[in-house]
């Protein structure tokens, strides 16, 4: 078994598993292992914020060697909501990303949706799509009424 293959099938057994091992591995700049989230199939999709439609797992892959040729990415996911069925599992996200600036440390953030398929080798990533957000974008609409307090 590859490297690549040892890794993801220590990702564990949920679509939650394989999202928490794709932001550590993002915060320890493991490109492997980020990419053993992923599907292999040809028809995966990533949109860096800002970003072009990044196709399939060797131009994704690139454009993760890219990102973290500087280093890790400290980003967490914050603000899930679910959408799940028995083979597809949709998260969208308000990731927190801490960078250093010549002032100091400062926040980012980044709405983002990730898709996940139970496949053969079980759940893994098959859509990310992050676009540019801000702190306040983590409140939502809904349907839901909320209480204020």
């Amino acid at each position: 078994m590859s490297p690549s293959r040892a890794r993801a099938a220590a990702l564990g057994g949920s679509a939650d598993d394989v999202e928490a091992a794709f932001y550590d591995a993002l915060q320890t700049a493991d490109v492997d292992r980020l990419m053993a989230c992923w599907s292999d199939d040809d028809e995966t999709v990533c949109v860096h914020p800002g970003g072009p439609r990044v196709v399939g797992h060797a131009a994704i892959r690139a454009t993760f060697e890219a990102i973290l040729s500087n280093g890790s990415l400290r980003v967490w996911p914050e603000h899930v909501r679910r959408i799940e069925t028995l083979t597809s599992v949709v998260h969208n996200v308000l990731e927190r990303i801490e960078v250093l600036t010549e002032t100091g440390p400062a926040r980012a953030y980044v709405l983002a949706t990730n898709v996940y398929h139970k496949t053969a080798q079980g759940w893994r990533m098959v859509v990310h799509h992050a676009s540019p957000g801000s702190e306040e974008q983590g409140q939502e609409i809904s349907d839901t009424p909320q209480v204020l307090h």
